[in-house]
Order: structure tokens, then C-alpha cells, then sequence
């Protein structure tokens, strides 16, 4: 069996409303698999499929934010409680060696698992961090930390990488170097997200276009680009899959879920598991469970 983790930056569980993309924008994939939309009304457990609300909040104050969020998600620590508020964007500097020491990746590898960080880096993020125009995400610290493969444009080339925006529309748009790939449909890309499940345990993926959309970064149809492709992507992991295989989203913090604001939200993020380990994700409540949770399936399968 592999588990594949997708974390989808900025998507929150609320009400179908009228207000709420993610009633609104047409997703057939996940309407079968829930018979509705991502919403509170599908929060339940059946058969291989889990749906259930995390409280992203963590007891501190203030809107969640990613950069002690996703801290939270990859090692399993209150991390805005351990920083004392909430902080946006990077990892507090305090808290990078948790990441490099004590990630869901390091941990998989110490039980001898294999462990795949699917999104492809060009050569000009790592020049921006080289020039500090940039800083090492949650992801990269944790990655680099655990020794992981980090992939190139090479790699997308050879569909042996995913770009961030699931299509590589995004990736083209800012690297001239990705501008030669053609772009692939969200449906190949979650085929060859599944692919991974062949030689790897772990598959981590992560996309950002949800945050993006619900800050009103991608237009005016930002959330119907976002979530649309993310249908897709679910469409394609769903058809190539091994029975065997599972596939666990979560997020960080709400935000795509209300149309009216284009700031984060307080709203519990997603946990939704498909396939036959869905049920080992029955008693996770907060985000910071889910690394544990993750750790804890592999070393039992």
C-alpha cells in the first residue's frame, strides 16, 4: 500500500451557502464521492471514505496562518501555541529545527519507508533563496531535513514531477525555463500523482491554488480555476489508483470556502480520506493529529 497526502493551502470545511465556492463551483469527482459538495452537510465516515472537520485554531487567538500552521501539519506540534500567536507565510526560526528533525518525512525514513516530495523546483527558486528573495518553506526545511529528493524541471519534463499549480500553467507563467513544457491536463496529473504509489510509500504533494484564489490572486475566477483543477486532479488519482492505495487532504486554514472576504477564516479545515485506511483517520480532530496519524499507518502496514 502507499499513502498519498495532498495538502491544499487555504481551504476551510463550512456550510453549502451561496457564499461558499466550493457548493458553487461544479466538482463532479468529489460530489460522487460525497454525494455533495466539500461541505459540513458530507462530514461522516462510510465504507473507505472519511470526511471530518479539523479545528485549525489551536487554541491561539487570531486568524490561522500558514507559516505556523504548516508546522503543525508536517510534525505534529502545536506550533502556534509553542510561538505564541499565529504567524503568516514562513516558519518561525525557532521552530525550523522541528521541522528538519522531527517532520512525518524524517520519521516515515527512520521506519525504513520510502518517501516521495512530488512538486518539481526550478533553478530560479533556488536562486531566490540564494539571494534571499525568498525563504525555505515548511515543506523544504522538512524535505531537506529528511534527506528527501528534491525534483527539477527534468524531472516534470519526464512526468516524474507535479507543478504546485497542478496544470503547469502557473509554473510557465513565472519560469522561462518551464515555459518549454506543455502544460498536462489535471486529469494526467493526478494519474501520475498515483504513479508514485508504485516506488514510494509517502507521496507528498502540495498546491497552493486555493489560498491564492480565496486572496483574489488569480481573478475573478480564481476559485473556479483553483477548485476545478483539484476536481481534476482527484479524477485522474482516482482512475490510475491500486485498491491498496490511499489518498489523505487536509489544509491549513481556512479561506477559498467564503466567497465574501478574501482574508484566512477560523473555519475547521478538511480531513478527507479515501481508500481502505480511511478509518485509521477516525479519531483525528486538530491539524497537529495528523502527522502522528500519517507516522502511525505507515509503521502498521
Amino acid at each position: 500500500m502507499a499513502l498519498t497526502f495532498v495538502f491544499l493551502d487555504g481551504v476551510g470545511l463550512a456550510p453549502a451557502t451561496a457564499d461558499n465556492p466550493l457548493a458553487q463551483v461544479p466538482m463532479p469527482t468529489i460530489r460522487r464521492l460525497l454525494r455533495g459538495p466539500l461541505t459540513t452537510e458530507q462530514i461522516g465516515f462510510r465504507d473507505e471514505l472519511l470526511l471530518a472537520p479539523l479545528d485549525a485554531c489551536l487554541g491561539v487567538d487570531g486568524l490561522p496562518q500558514s507559516g505556523t500552521n504548516h508546522v503543525a501539519l508536517l510534525v505534529g506540534v502545536n506550533a502556534p501555541a509553542l510561538h505564541g500567536h499565529h504567524q503568516p507565510h514562513f516558519p518561525p526560526v525557532a521552530l525550523r529545527p522541528l521541522l528538519a528533525e522531527r517532520s512525518l518525512f524524517r520519521r516515515a525514513r527512520l521506519q525504513g519507508k520510502r518517501v516521495a516530495f512530488v512538486n518539481v523546483f526550478t533553478t530560479g527558486y533556488w536562486q531566490a533563496l540564494a539571494a534571499r528573495r525568498l525563504r525555505r518553506s515548511a515543506s523544504v526545511i522538512a524535505a531537506e531535513g529528511a534527506g528527501l529528493y528534491l525534483r527539477d524541471l527534468n524531472d516534470l519534463r519526464a512526468g516524474q514531477a507535479l507543478s504546485w499549480d497542478i496544470t503547469g500553467e502557473g509554473l510557465a507563467a513565472r519560469d522561462p525555463d518551464a515555459a518549454t513544457i506543455p502544460p498536462i491536463s489535471p486529469q494526467l496529473a493526478g494519474e501520475r500523482l498515483a504513479q508514485f504509489a508504485l516506488d514510494y510509500d509517502l507521496v507528498f504533494f502540495e498546491c497552493f491554488l486555493p489560498d491564492l484564489a480565496g486572496h483574489g490572486r488569480l481573478g475573478p475566477h480564481g476559485a473556479t480555476i483553483a477548485l476545478s483543477r483539484i476536481d481534476g486532479l482527484f479524477e485522474g488519482w482516482l482512475r490510475a489508483r491500486r485498491p491498496t492505495d490511499t489518498l489523505l487532504v487536509t489544509s491549513d486554514h481556512g479561506n477559498i470556502e467564503q466567497a465574501a472576504t478574501t482574508t484566512h477564516t477560523t473555519a475547521p479545515t478538511p480531513l478527507l480520506v479515501i481508500g481502505p485506511h480511511a478509518g485509521y483517520f477516525h479519531h483525528v480532530r486538530r491539524i497537529d493529529e495528523v502527522a502522528d496519524a500519517i507516522v502511525a499507518v505507515l509503521a502498521n502496514t
